[in-house]
Order: structure tokens, then C-alpha cells, then sequence
């Protein structure tokens, strides 16, 4: 028989030395631009009662949450799928602010099943909210850092995806449907599947001119979706509109912040419809048909631990910002690590410990350990040369 116990489930992945390292210089290089930004660091716990975790928009990671009865208290718990309501619990019952709150969090989640890019069911994710503020701007600062961590992680050339759950809603509003009847055409509409989207219009008899922008969604996106969407969508009721003009609001502001970002609009996809509440974004890189960060707004998620506030976030998982970055594999191959004697003498310490506070890696030369210096990834040592020590090349055959 086979001892397959180094075997890992599907989805689950082990962190090596070399790519550990990465994510560890990314995970601070990125906390630290988020403090920088005025964003504080929460970490909550990895394990919690499910209601906590199916509040708001974990509802809709139901399917996605592992679960388990406590052996104390006989409740429900859950593996925390997605960290944004335990954010939004901090935010509502334990800091209790009236102003503006920016949060920030990185930690593993884990989904019972693959869903990201990156084929893992352990992601490391990594996020960013505002909690307090309704408006434009607050949707536009967080998208400005979201993209500044996909070029701090070393994406080239993001764009983004723009839309506005409100205007599908109010359409749906607008035509009367229940809400069977709701679910099945977004379905339909997340396929573009125009001909099935008609035939539940026909079938569900809504009127022509509401049916008809229903229709429309499928064909309004791009660069210019927006200008077509003004004259697809005149005949909508006041919440569409509203939405409509909330969008590009969001739009005009963006593109005085980032004029160079390529923007796509879509207002037929609809990314976490059941709990967002406004505009939605997703982040793309060329080559990759999957999104590589997520977010938008959803608004009154805290309301269920006693506070309901504006709120707006984005998360991507680190460990595809890695798999996606052209930066890594350089940094990687930076500086290798530097050799010294295994020897007590204080003033080789102080030029060990001077190397370290520089940033180089040292490591000793234990007695009798095999292998030449290369095999440590060391390409230099540290040597008496006329009674001081100093760097010199390694020439080890």
C-alpha cells in the first residue's frame, strides 16, 4: 500500500521558502501603504459562530463556508469564508465611531470550494473599507488603492470593470417580477443569454418599454456604455436614474484621479448582487479572464450589530496577486545570502550584525555541514582580509 500522507487536499496548498518569502514582502510592503493611507489593521478571529459569518454579504457565501458544531457551547461555527462581516462587526459594535472609518485586514480564508484565479481554497485575503461615508468619493478612494496595490504587487497594466447593482434592481422593481422570476433572469443576464432573457420576458409578460431595457442590459457595456445607457434607459423609474447618474459620478472622478486607467463599464454583470447595494468594480489583468480583486458598496451590512453605515471595500487574495506579478520572480533573484565562519570573535559578529540591518542574509557555516556555498544561496563571504573582515565573492568550484 502506498503512504500518500504528503498528500493535500484539492485547493490546498503548502507555502515553500521561496514564495513564503514573497508574500511575506508583499504582505508588508501593502499594510504598510494602507497605514499610510489611514487605514487601520483589525484582525478578526479565523473561527466564528456561522449567523456572524452568514450576516449581510456572508449570505451569500453560505455554500462557501465550512461548518462544525462548538464542543462548548453546541452552536454552529463556521471557517470564515470571506472576512468583510467580521470587519463590519468591529466597525458596528466594538469602535462604535461617528465618523469616517478606514479598516484594513490580511489573513487566511477558506472556501469549500475553488472559486478564484488562482485555483486555491485557502486564500490569503487581503482588503480595504470605509465604513460612514456615502458618496462618490469614498467609492473612488478605494478604488485608487485598490489600484495601487495591484502595482505595488507588481500588475501590469490593470483595468477595471464598472457597474451599479441599482439599476438591475430598480428595473426589476420597475417590471413588477417576484422574486423567483427575479433570480432566474439575473442568472440569465450573468450569461447574456439573450434569447432566454426575451423568453422570460414574453413569459412573465412584462410591459414592452421595461422589458425592453431589461433586454438592453445584455448590449450596454464598454468603454461607452454609459452614454448608451442614457438614452436605453430614459424611460426608467427614478431609482434606475439615480443609480445611472451615481456611476458616473463615480466615473468623472475617477478619471480626474487615474486618467491613464482603462475603464470598462457593464451593467449587465452584477458581481454579489444579493448584498451589494451599489457600485460594484472588479479588477482584470491582460491574459487573465478572471477578476483579481473584488469589491463595491454595501451599505447597512453592520445594521445587524446594531449600527447601519455606508460602506465601501474591496479584497483580492495575495496569493494570486503573486502568481500575476512581474515583479516577484526579479526581487527573488536579488542578492543571495553571504557565508561566514562559525566564529565567536566580536568584531565578525558586528559585521555580521551590520549586514543583517542592511538587509542581507547571513548565515553561519555550522562545522561539518555538507554541500559547497551555493547550495545555501550564498555567493559571497565574509573573510580576514589584512585583519579586517570583509565581502568577498565566493569561488567555491
Amino acid at each position: 500500500m502506498n503512504d500518500e500522507r504528503w498528500l493535500l487536499p484539492t485547493g490546498i496548498e503548502e507555502v515553500l521558502p521561496a514564495r513564503a518569502a514573497e508574500l511575506e514582502r508583499l504582505r508588508r510592503c501593502l499594510l504598510d501603504l494602507y497605514r499610510g493611507w489611514g487605514y487601520e489593521l483589525v484582525i478578526p478571529p479565523f473561527i466564528d459562530y456561522l449567523e456572524s459569518l452568514l450576516t449581510g454579504t456572508g449570505r451569500d457565501l453560505d455554500l462557501q463556508t465550512f461548518k462544525l458544531t462548538d464542543q462548548l457551547s453546541g452552536r454552529m461555527l463556521g471557517v470564515r469564508a470571506d472576512m468583510t462581516p467580521q470587519v463590519a462587526r468591529i466597525d458596528a459594535h466594538h469602535l462604535r465611531r461617528e465618523i469616517p472609518t478606514r479598516l484594513c485586514y490580511l489573513g487566511t480564508v477558506l472556501h469549500t470550494r475553488t472559486d478564484g484565479f488562482a485555483g486555491t481554497r485557502s486564500p490569503l485575503q487581503i482588503g480595504a473599507e470605509i465604513y460612514g461615508h456615502d458618496g462618490p468619493a469614498s467609492d473612488v478612494e478605494v478604488l485608487r488603492l485598490l489600484v495601487r496595490t495591484l502595482e505595488t504587487a507588481g500588475i501590469e497594466s490593470p483595468h477595471l470593470d464598472l457597474g451599479h447593482v441599482g439599476i438591475y434592481r430598480g428595473l426589476i422593481q420597475q417590471a413588477g417580477l417576484t422574486r423567483a422570476d427575479e433570480l432566474r433572469l439575473f442568472d440569465a443576464l450573468q450569461r447574456k443569454a439573450s434569447a432566454e432573457i426575451e423568453a422570460i420576458i414574453a413569459e412573465t409578460g412584462v410591459a414592452g418599454a421595461v422589458g425592453g431595457m431589461l433586454l438592453s442590459l445584455v448590449e450596454l457595456n464598454g468603454e461607452d456604455a454609459l452614454t448608451q445607457a442614457s438614452v436605453a434607459l430614459r424611460a426608467a423609474d427614478a431609482g434606475v436614474l439615480k443609480a445611472l447618474d451615481r456611476l458616473k459620478a463615480v466615473a468623472d472622478e475617477l478619471a480626474h484621479w487615474l486618467p491613464q486607467l482603462p475603464v470598462h463599464f457593464d451593467l449587465a454583470e452584477l458581481r454579489g448582487y444579493t448584498y451589494k447595494t451599489g457600485v460594484v468594480f472588479a479588477a482584470f489583468a491582460p491574459g487573465w479572464g478572471l477578476e483579481i480583486a473584488r469589491g463595491g458598496r454595501y451599505d447597512d451590512i453592520g445594521q445587524v450589530f446594531g449600527r447601519a453605515r455606508p460602506a465601501v471595500g474591496f479584497s483580492a487574495d495575495l496569493k494570486g496577486l503573486i502568481a500575476l506579478s512581474a515583479r516577484a520572480a526579479d526581487e527573488a533573484a536579488g542578492a543571495g545570502a553571504v557565508l561566514v565562519p562559525w566564529d565567536p570573535d566580536p568584531a565578525l559578529q558586528q559585521a555580521v550584525d551590520d549586514l543583517r540591518a542592511a538587509g542581507r542574509q547571513v548565515l553561519h557555516e555550522l562545522p561539518g555541514q555538507p554541500g559547497v556555498p551555493a547550495d545555501y544561496n550564498c555567493c559571497e563571504r565574509l573573510a580576514r582580509v589584512d585583519g579586517v573582515w570583509q565581502l568577498v565573492p565566493d569561488t567555491t568550484p
